[in-house]
């Protein structure tokens, strides 16, 4: 789950050449079919063409930015698979031939980086970079797809992206009825937005479609079952998949796990976030006092505390540069509680102001309006977030609920409560269909799947990984200890990261459940 700026707030792969063959797509499972029987018909049909297709791969076209190394295409889709004849879009698939061996090759690996909203079109220049991915990369095609209504399939759009990163935007905090009014104005206003510009594609940008989308990549690719790395929402993907397509699982590794019981889908799981940035945001402010004499921000994290609500009252009377208010510094200083890769950068640039250097802020937490390509990226990423969030769930209607659990929470966990709120207040008044969440459990013949979680996560609190863990029978949980950074298997530590290269090239996991040690905490 990622937060990104929105309304009034803040939130944010040739060692040779793949034939995809005429595979024949398994059988829909029985639980596929007890939920969605006529989708479940829509799958086997779109998966039957795709797979007889199979992918054009070709160089990328030269603005998508990729390495020469890796080689683009696409993969047609039903946009409602009730109606596999009707309406089809194209999702955009990129992928790093495995650099192995023929006889170590075992297939495609495909990769979600969560959101919802975000492209995995990156990933397979993990081949290529990473050390951590090396032994993997001899193994597994790196497959990296844009979900529907993301970048370059299909995607959808709910403002004028030049209207959504401008600034200052207001302070996501309200002080009175007039300042929660104006923000329940902005969310309605957006939610009328993306039903302007994206109505057709707003019921069908689902999880469970999503997932079946996989499904019909996976057959486009000539995989009889599906390789998976899923990161945040990513988890929620492949939890949503394992549970409609058990027999088409090979190995799915998942990280840093969104809680997938019905009831946390997803009212409940942003509340539960705010209470777990606040404990990270903590963390990371009682590393900033252990590294005063770097930073010289305040020696205790009570001290680093005033330091931070006096530039926000400060930013609030006088936006920075005049771009840079209370709600672009959410956006800025959570990247510090989302990543110990962030930790010293934003201490860095927090120090560097208050030493005289308001530039340095001002060019990390404002926008950029001369990045236009970026600002189309971001609004998109931050429409699909709020489309799939408001269509998975059936979300709260009364104003007086979000009222009330967002001021009882704001007491004690105020560093993302309103701006989160403000961020999802548009599924309130979605107009779009809202679908009950799926009830995500295991189904016959599904293989273990490994789950890789950290126990101070923000985004995606320790808790999710401990419930899918009991969902997936069979399943092995990994925890890192007194750790928090999202996104777990893209770090160095050996205790982690030899055990996700054993599953993945072997399916061996350990025979029990595995505590790992910290990674190493970040320096200034």
């Amino acid at each position: 789950m990622r937060r990104t700026a929105v309304l009034g707030s803040a939130g944010a792969l040739i060692a040779g050449t793949l034939i995809a063959g005429a595979v024949t797509a398994p059988a829909a499972t029985a639980e596929g079919r007890h939920h969605h029987g006529s989708e479940a018909r829509g799958v086997q049909v779109a998966a039957a063409r795709a797979a007889k297709s199979g992918v054009d791969w070709k160089d990328c076209p030269a603005d998508w930015g990729m390495p020469e190394q890796i080689e683009c295409g696409w993969v047609t889709v039903p946009l409602d698979y009730t109606r596999p004849d009707g309406k089809q879009i194209k999702l955009a698939v990129d992928r790093h031939v495995s650099t192995g061996t023929p006889e170590e090759r075992q297939g495609a690996l495909l990769y979600n980086p969560g959101g919802p909203g975000g492209s995995g079109m990156a990933f397979p220049k993990r081949a290529i970079s990473s050390r951590i991915w090396a032994n993997a990369a001899k193994a597994y095609d790196f497959v990296g797809f844009d979900p529907r209504g993301v970048g370059h399939s299909a995607p959808i759009s709910c403002i004028d992206p030049q209207e959504f990163v401008k600034a200052p935007k207001a302070d996501p905090v309200p002080d009175s009825e007039a300042d929660k009014r104006a923000q329940r104005k902005l969310a309605a206003e957006y939610a009328d937005g993306c039903a302007e510009r994206s109505g057709d594609m707003l019921p069908h940008m689902t999880t469970p479609n999503t997932a079946r989308d996989l499904d019909v990549i996976r057959a486009a690719l000539g995989e009889k079952q599906l390789n998976f790395l899923g990161v945040s929402y990513g988890t929620y993907l492949g939890a949503v998949y394992a549970t409609l397509f058990p027999t088409h699982v090979r190995r799915m590794v998942v990280d840093s796990v969104v809680n997938p019981a019905k009831d946390n889908i997803w009212y409940q799981a942003n509340l539960n976030q705010d209470i777990a940035f606040q404990g990270r945001w903590d963390d990371w402010k009682a590393w900033v006092a252990e590294n005063d004499s770097t930073y010289h921000i305040g020696d205790t994290p009570e001290k680093v505390e005033q330091a931070w609500l006096k530039l926000r009252a400060a930013a609030k009377k006088n936006p920075i540069g005049g771009v840079v208010g209370p709600a672009e510094l959410i956006g800025f200083f959570q990247r510090a509680p989302y990543y110990d890769s962030a930790w010293a950068p934003v201490a860095q640039t927090w120090s560097d102001y208050l030493g005289g250097n308001t530039q340095a802020l001002v060019d990390a937490a404002g926008p950029n309006m001369s990045d236009i390509a970026g600002n189309i990226s971001s609004e998109n990423g931050n429409a699909v977030y709020t489309a799939v969030e408001c269509a998975d769930a059936k979300w709260p209607t009364s104003w007086q609920k979000w009222d009330r659990d967002n001021t009882r929470l704001h007491k004690d966990y105020p560093f993302m409560t309103w701006a989160n709120a403000w961020m999802n207040l548009p599924c309130a008044t979605w107009s779009a269909k809202q679908q009950t969440p799926l009830d995500v459990k295991t189904g016959k013949g599904l293989p273990p799947v490994l789950i890789v979680q950290s126990t101070r996560d923000a985004a995606t609190p320790y808790e999710g990984a401990v419930e899918l863990h009991k969902r997936f029978k069979g399943s092995r949980l990994i925890t890192e200890r007194d750790a928090g950074s999202h996104g777990v298997t893209g770090l160095v530590n050996p205790c982690i990261n030899e055990r996700v290269d054993t599953y993945l090239l072997t399916g061996r996991t350990d025979r029990s459940d595995v505590t790992c040690a910290p990674h190493a905490t970040p320096k200034p």
